[in-house]
């Protein structure tokens, strides 16, 4: 496992009003939209699906909402797309009196596998309270139940836990209310004429879509909160989408408006209710603040947003800077936890002086623009980073990176090496055909964050046939087995691979997931 649970209730944090003031400018306005479900569905068998579980239409379901439903009754609203939002519905009583409440349980889900999991047995290390399931008790019929919470789901199951013997619950109207902050009116045709492709970029689309709220959220169906390495992918993504600029700059500012008292940069922001830090660092998360700056700013240039933002980039980057020594060795072992990806149980250090590089040759950038006096010294330590990969870590013989003291190779190693750019072009482009030859089918991304690493190093290092087929296969399998949008974690040889030990919790709509949209506008010309 890649991460685990930080309390450091030791670290204070400031707040800069003004840069909170900033964000608050550019909330955007959430967009809502009225849903109805297609019909009811039953669950049946399909081995090609996620989890051996699909559905097939069900008339009997809708019969029985209308004709009244009792003790142990239930159906399935299919609404056709996946959407995230509140939920409502209409309940009646015929029969005899009410004599006694109505009990039911509401379970809300993105895919069907998710219906026919008992979640009294998960036992995992995430909190159980964020299944999307509700119970409960209305005394009185008529009445419209109106949820209060939002879920993400494209399925409702409605459970008649207990009636009466003499009166049965009647359904009518359930709506969905969708909301985003996406405009839809700022797409235009995406097509890059291959089906398959065309798909995949659909699907990611409505992925990013669903995670657009008041901030990008890393997943609607849980955490809901705004990441700092899933806000990087989430704004490239928009880019090459809605390309709604105040979502990110509102998300830069929240991060720049909370620092710790050294400098530091959460990894996570809470934004329901008042804005709270969270007390989790990751080290890669924190260097990435600069780089997704530096992806803003070169495609939409505001000398007010660089001048009030570039002192937080500065920061991340002259605190991981005192783990590099004056070798040019990134000593990310004595720094803070980092993430990389889920289900990791590789040596790190080779993958982190890749990112330190990636960092710093965008945040020298920055730098530049902003005259800093330190430029001098940030190119010293660039090259001096680049110069320690490619002399102390890359194998000549295997023609691959190695890590740590067991001189181990890893995917991760490689990848972020050639996004570092530390070697030539040429030498570049055997790393990855090395790399394809050792690796692929790269079964050590387990999630479409790594894998969309994997994807862009192929791309730029001259392999668009591999990067693309690898999007088709990897992508591709997900829309094969289900998927509306695309998931937080995935392992084409264990679909049902979960960093929480269960798929239940599982988000199957995930911000880091989006990419092929960026990836294939920026690569597929």
């Amino acid at each position: 496992m890649a991460f685990t649970f930080q309390k450091n209730t030791e670290v204070r944090f400031r707040r800069d009003e003004a840069l909170l003031r900033r964000a608050e400018e550019n909330r955007p306005a959430l967009r809502y939209t009225q849903f109805r479900p297609l019909g009811t569905v039953k669950l049946t068998q399909d081995p090609e699906k996620l989890g051996g579980v699909w559905t097939a239409p069900d008339s009997a379901g809708a019969a029985l909402m209308a004709e009244g439903m009792g003790r142990g009754d239930a159906v399935i609203l299919d609404f056709g797309a996946p959407l995230v939002g509140r939920f409502s519905v209409g309940i009646d009583s015929v029969g005899s009196p009410m004599d006694a409440p109505l009990t039911l349980r509401l379970r809300f889900a993105e895919l069907p596998f998710e219906l026919s999991m008992d979640n009294s047995s998960y036992d995992g290390w995430l909190s159980s309270s964020w299944f999307q399931e509700e119970t409960v008790h209305l005394d009185t019929l008529p009445a419209r139940l109106e949820l209060p919470r939002r879920y993400s789901f494209r399925y409702v199951e409605l459970r008649v836990l207990d009636t009466s013997p003499k009166y049965r619950a009647v359904f009518s109207e359930p709506v969905g209310l969708a909301q985003t902050s996406a405009d839809r009116s700022n797409l235009t045709d995406r097509s890059c004429g291959d089906a398959r492709l065309d798909a995949i970029c659909r699907a990611a689309e409505k992925t990013l879509e669903n995670c657009m709220q008041e901030v990008f959220e890393d997943g609607p169906k849980r955490d809901r909160r705004l990441w700092l390495g899933d806000l990087r992918l989430q704004a490239l993504a928009n880019y090459a989408s809605f390309d709604q600029r105040e979502l990110v700059r509102r998300c830069l500012y929240l991060f720049a408006a909370l620092p710790t008292e050294d400098g530091r940069i959460t990894a996570t922001v809470f934004t329901a209710g008042e804005v709270i830090p969270d007390d989790t660092f990751l080290l890669d998360y924190s260097l990435f603040f600069g780089v997704a700056l530096h992806d803003y700013l070169t495609r939409h240039w505001e000398e007010r947003t660089f001048a009030e933002l570039y002192p937080a980039a500065k920061m991340q980057t002259d605190t991981a800077l005192q783990w590099l020594d004056g070798d040019g060795c990134f000593h990310a072992e004595r720094a803070y936890q980092p993430f990389l990806d889920w289900g990791r149980d590789y040596d790190i250090r080779c993958a982190m002086q890749g990112v330190l590089v990636f960092a710093l040759r965008r945040f020298l950038w920055l730098a530049e623009k902003a005259a800093d006096p330190k430029l001098p010294e940030y190119r010293e330590r660039l090259n001096a980073a680049a110069a320690y990969a490619r002399n102390a870590l890359f194998d000549a013989e295997t023609g691959l990176f190695v890590s740590g003291p067991a001189r181990e190779t890893n995917l991760a190693a490689q990848v972020w090496m050639a996004l570092a750019e530390v070697l030539p072009p040429e030498q570049s482009h055997a790393l990855m055909e090395a790399a394809a030859a050792r690796f692929a089918p790269y079964r050590e991304a387990r999630t479409p964050y790594m894998m969309h690493h994997v994807v862009q190093a192929l791309y730029e290092t001259g392999h668009p046939d591999k990067a693309r087929q690898l999007i088709r296969d990897y992508w591709g399998t997900m829309l094969d087995m289900g998927a509306d949008t695309f998931w937080e974690a995935f392992d084409p040889d264990r679909p049902e691979f979960s960093p929480y030990g269960s798929p239940a919790l599982s988000s199957f709509c995930h911000a880091w997931s989006c990419t092929p949209i960026w990836l294939i506008k920026t690569y597929e010309k």
